[in-house]
């Protein structure tokens, strides 16, 4: 009965198993993580660019500082338009980013320095939703910090 606990004691069979089995819900984590983490940058660097469409076309259109308000209405919301769809009506179109509007989330102003006009293009109040891993789903929490808003904006010199 001795030798039979010694033989036992001394094979390794199974052990990697053992090992993997310790290491799997460390390793799932890691890779939700890292999927989470790139979907966040992926979200912010499309509505980074959603941005700069809007104002390189605000800053090269010539109706966007009109005097008639109506044509610097409709440049503004082409505008508008472009951040968030990526056309000038977004009629029928669906967002570059899920949740994003573009009545609520993008706003244009034409900031004056030094006698220098510019345009600037901003997404205020787009939060980020999580993906398939949704790290509040298992801390039990409604929402946690890692769920921030994010708030892209692009300024360029009027050309006009």
């Amino acid at each position: 009965m001795k030798s039979l606990v010694r033989r036992l004691m001394r094979r390794d069979d199974g052990s990697s198993m053992v090992e993997f089995a310790i290491m799997l819900p460390v390793l799932l984590i890691l890779f939700a993580g890292a999927a989470e983490l790139g979907r966040l940058f992926y979200t912010y660097t499309t509505l980074v660019k959603a941005t700069e469409v809007g104002a390189r076309y605000l800053s090269t259109s010539r109706n966007a500082t009109s005097p008639v308000s109506a044509d610097a209405d409709a440049a503004k919301t082409q505008a508008r338009s472009l951040a968030v769809c990526g056309y000038t009506d977004c009629t029928g179109q669906t967002p570059v980013v899920p949740g994003l509007s573009q009545a609520s989330n993008v706003t244009v102003t034409f900031p004056i320095r030094n006698n220098i006009k510019y345009v600037k293009v901003q997404i205020s109040g787009y939060t980020y939703a999580p993906g398939v891993f949704n790290l509040a789903h298992f801390t039990g929490l409604a929402n946690t910090v890692f769920y921030f808003g994010l708030t892209p904006s692009t300024e360029m010199r009027y050309m006009q």
